[in-house]
């Protein structure tokens, strides 16, 4: 652990901190360690996303059924 860390508590459903726990075992990481990864992970994505429709914001709306249409003529389904 770096030495900036917070303390917080968590709760787990039984089965998800099992499988945290047997994974901390194989890996030899701490759950800490395996905790903070997967927020990381998952903020980084939101993160991602959130650029993602920053960057597309201002372009056309497309119609589902016209895009499906598109999609069948193009032989892609």
């Amino acid at each position: 652990m770096t030495t900036q860390t917070k303390r917080a508590t968590i709760y787990f459903e039984p089965a998800l901190h099992k499988a945290l726990r047997i994974q901390s075992a194989e890996t030899d990481r701490s759950i800490s360690e395996l905790v903070n990864e997967a927020v990381r992970l998952s903020l980084t994505e939101d993160s991602e996303d959130i650029a993602a429709f920053t960057e597309r914001a201002h372009e056309p709306n497309l119609l589902f059924e016209n895009v499906l249409k598109d999609l069948q003529e193009r032989g892609k389904i």
